[in-house]
């Protein structure tokens, strides 16, 4: 079973909406998907909202042999650029540890 990262199709005609899944390559584009691995909008009206990804589980996806598409690969790409979201959480956590403890 060979397995893909690629982008499904949702939306309305004209304002796409799409979900990066794993599937099987066999699959057909709007079809069955083994796990989502995030969302991306386009025509979205905050830059923040167009590509929210899972990175860590694209990782893992990707060690036990996933191959992404070229879009797939190019806006994994560029949400590793941008930096993981789940970063800002994590130093939110650290300050408030460092609050706590000057108390």
């Amino acid at each position: 079973m060979a397995l893909k990262i690629r982008l499904q199709r949702h939306g309305a005609s004209h304002r796409p909406f799409y979900r990066m899944v794993v599937t099987e390559a066999a699959a057909r584009r709007d079809g069955r998907f083994v796990e989502v691995l995030g969302t991306y909008e386009p025509q979205a009206k905050r830059s923040e909202d167009e590509l929210k990804l899972k990175l860590e589980r694209i990782d893992y996806w990707k060690s036990v042999g996933a191959k992404a598409t070229d879009t797939a690969a190019s806006l994994i790409r560029k949400a590793h650029r941008d930096g993981p979201s789940e970063v800002a959480p994590a130093e939110a956590t650290k300050a408030t540890e460092a609050a706590t403890a000057e108390a």
